[in-house]
């Protein structure tokens, strides 16, 4: 609900259609800091990136506030819109918005439940091969969606895996985070029953790598092709 307040953004914010026209500050990794000054901001939202710490003391020299969006999980995600709601004066849109997001969550475990629990790799790139990690939220993306991520014990956020760890883990299905360069399983997974049995699925990347409110959408979208039977019509 807070859009209007909105006087910068990065290359990567294109979504809705409105924050295309919103002036750039550069990207999430190297964000131009002569730009994000000149704006004039109140408060500066920054997800965790590498730099942040110099970042944070630049914009705090000139009493800049900043909030940092952690987000490690689905809750996570929705939570910061209540806090962000909060910051911006928007307190009563932020909760509609996530009272709607979390009834559909709850419709989709309600349609899954009771369903086998399928074996899933989330593929994040191809070549190199980097998958979720402990500390990725796409892990309980995966779990509401009627799965259970078979990488979700190994440490870090966004693991580099190697083929041979890759060969060991035989998921019974894997959801491609769909962007240039990752439309198919890497090759390690020539044998595995989820390329046998014709269980790959690509979803939007913008949809499931980005931890906004469109999560929701991955959420359902992965829900629908591990457990089609539960989403028929009666």
């Amino acid at each position: 609900g807070g859009g209007e307040k909105l006087v910068g953004d990065t290359t990567y914010c294109d979504f809705p259609e409105a924050a295309r026209s919103i002036q750039k500050i550069g990207d999430t990794m190297s964000p131009n800091m002569e730009a994000i000054i000149a704006l004039h901001p109140d408060v500066v939202f920054v997800s965790t990136a590498s730099q942040i710490e110099a970042f944070m003391r630049t914009l705090a020299e000139r009493n800049i506030a900043v909030y940092v969006v952690d987000a490690r999980s689905v809750d996570d995600i929705i939570d910061s819109m209540l806090i962000m709601g909060d910051i911006l004066g928007t307190r009563p849109e932020a909760e509609k918005t996530v009272a709607a997001l979390r009834q559909r969550l709850d419709a989709v475990q309600s349609k899954v439940s009771g369903k086998p629990i399928r074996r899933v790799f989330v593929q994040i790139s191809n070549e190199p091969l980097f998958t979720a990690g402990r500390e990725a939220y796409l892990n309980e993306v995966v779990k509401i969606a009627g799965g259970e991520s078979v990488t979700q014990a190994i440490p870090g956020a966004y693991p580099n895996l190697s083929r041979e760890t890759a060969l060991k883990l035989d998921p019974d299905a894997i959801v491609i985070s769909d962007n240039e360069g990752n439309h198919e399983p890497n090759s390690a997974f020539a044998n595995s029953a989820a390329v046998k049995n014709g269980q790959v699925f690509r979803i939007n990347a913008d949809l499931l790598s980005r931890p906004g409110p469109r999560i929701v959408d991955a959420v359902e979208a992965a829900a629908r092709d591990l457990h089609p039977e539960a989403f028929k019509e009666n």
